[in-house]
């Protein structure tokens, strides 16, 4: 069975999760954690510094010790908000592949939030109904409404706790953070919360489900502000924390009350970062950054009239790795949900930029047929199944721009849209798909194909070609589209169509004109003849 490994690299720590896949589901075999800050020069300078890229470097090289010994068979490295923002992420990525051959893959905001949405409704008890998910990063937050599996809506905001205790909250260790600074801080997180209640309003849902450490840690200090547990040595919250390590475990549920939330929340507010750390539950490491997190959850809790949330451990290493699970088996309840999700996406391109799904639709059936039953031909992976029926639904949101050449404009748009659960790669092979249907064909050095990588230019080379006889048996929309039989011989490609209403005569004379490509790239001759 194949085994897993997700890597993220966050605005304030690295996680690495390995996994196996046994029984259409994970069993996570390794797992490890290291803080890092690699946010924190970047929220002050706009840049990675040079002792966070190596300190990171270094954690990622004992994970690879760990990837080699698990024996894994597919790793897959993300970044976030601190990777997003920095103006030298090139150089930090081309660190990290010359140190240990991985590619780093940078993802936005809401993609965070989808892979974080799907490793917790596919593992996480209770999430499957109507729930609201909220991640607090060292970067960002994101807030999602999911119901029944389902991202009903989400945003992503720039409140992440590394990136506030940057911005706003910069005192020495002995200090107590400034009325000035807290009225600066209350304002930014309002006008961003003000946002995303824009957009998400007054959701009705049952369950609360917060994750990161964040969130851990003010639940547990909440919970020991409620019970009066306070401690005044450092010692003494050592002990506590530990005996509540034990109990959560026990019991595997912490909550935390909205209005417990906002006392902890106003009190951090007038500690120090030494008495901050001595609060079960906080710790010497968490006590740095967790003023500004705290704020953003007892405002948000507020706002929204929420009760309260229950901390998930659960995280985005847990979504990568329920991708990687629903890309190697068709039969898991995370391949539902991630195949859904990637179709609402596309539909709401073609939303967006003016295409109707349903003149779409015809094209997008003929190419699944030709998929299916020229497999012996074509020789394409699976998944060039899906990306041929989202190039068929996408290839003509360029006529939004302009609608001479609109194959430009639309491989530009679907590069460079948000797409859920498409990686920026397969967009890029969904895009030069669809870009290769006017007259010119795919090259090496043509711009759409460098962003593709060198081992998938055949393939798409060759799904080109499929999509370019799907657009042919579509060129008269005006009447009912043209059925079509496939009959596949050593030496050629037979397809028969059978006319609809107003004849087949434009269908015929546009597969023709595929004849000379279809030879070219599939080395057989095509015959097209009307029954």
């Amino acid at each position: 069975m194949p085994t897993f490994a997700a890597i993220d690299i966050g605005s304030n720590s690295c996680r690495l999760a390995i996994a196996s896949m046994q029984g259409h589901r994970l069993k996570t075999l390794f797992e490890d954690r290291e803080v890092t800050r690699l946010g924190e020069s970047v929220f002050e300078t706009g840049v990675i510094s040079p002792e966070a890229m190596a300190n990171t470097i270094k954690t990622l090289k004992r994970f690879q010790k760990a990837v080699q010994a698990q024996v894994v068979d597919k790793v897959r490295v993300v970044a976030t908000s601190a990777v997003r923002d920095a103006r030298n992420s090139e150089a930090f990525r081309a660190w990290v592949k010359s140190a240990t051959g991985w590619t780093v893959e940078v993802i936005s905001g809401l993609e965070e939030g989808r892979l974080i949405h799907l490793g917790i409704v596919t593992h996480e008890p209770g999430a499957q109904g109507k729930c609201l998910l909220i991640d607090l990063g060292g970067g960002s937050c994101e807030v999602t409404v999911s119901d029944h599996g389902r991202i009903q809506e989400m945003v992503s905001l720039p409140l992440g706790a590394v990136r506030l205790q940057s911005e706003f909250l910069r005192v020495g260790p002995t200090e107590v953070p400034s009325k000035e600074d807290v009225a600066r801080l209350r304002k930014f997180i309002d006008r961003e919360l003000g946002r995303a209640q824009k957009k998400l309003g007054q959701p009705k849902v049952g369950l609360v489900i917060a994750t990161s450490g964040t969130a851990a840690a003010l639940a547990e200090a909440s919970n020991s502000l409620a019970l009066g547990l306070e401690k005044k040595s450092a010692k003494a919250a050592i002990g506590l924390r530990t005996a509540k390590k034990t109990a959560v475990k026990r019991v595997k549920i912490l909550t935390a009350e909205a209005g417990a939330v906002r006392k902890m929340a106003d009190r951090l507010l007038k500690l120090n970062n030494a008495q901050r750390a001595a609060i079960a539950g906080i710790g010497p490491r968490r006590s740095e950054i967790i003023v500004g997190g705290a704020q953003v959850f007892a405002e948000l809790l507020e706002r929204m009239h929420l009760k309260g949330y229950r901390f998930s451990r659960l995280g985005l290493r847990d979504g990568v790795l329920a991708q990687m699970l629903a890309d190697a088996d068709v039969r898991t309840s995370a391949h539902r949900t991630m195949e859904a999700e990637r179709w609402e996406g596309v539909l709401e391109v073609c939303r967006r930029y003016g295409v109707d799904p349903r003149k779409a639709e015809p094209e997008r059936e003929h190419v699944v047929q030709l998929f299916d039953q020229l497999q012996t031909v074509h020789q394409l992976p699976p998944e060039y199944r899906l990306w041929l029926q989202a190039a068929a639904m996408m290839q003509e949101v360029g006529k939004y721009m302009n609608h001479q050449g609109h194959h430009r404009h639309s491989q530009y748009i679907i590069a460079h849209s948000e797409i859920f659960g498409f990686s920026p790669v397969q967009r890029a092979i969904v895009a030069a798909i669809a870009r290769y249907l006017g007259k010119s064909r795919p090259e090496p050095m043509d711009r759409p194909m460098r962003y593709v990588p060198v081992e998938e230019h055949a393939h798409v080379q060759r799904a080109v070609v499929l999509l370019r006889l799907a657009e042919a048996l579509n060129q008269d929309r005006a009447t009912a589209a043209v059925r079509v039989r496939t009959k596949v011989y050593p030496k050629r490609v037979v397809l028969e169509l059978i006319p609809a209403r107003g004849g087949a005569e434009l269908e015929q004379w546009s597969l023709k004109k595929e004849a000379g490509y279809f030879r070219e790239v599939l080395e057989r001759e095509l015959l097209i003849e009307v029954v």
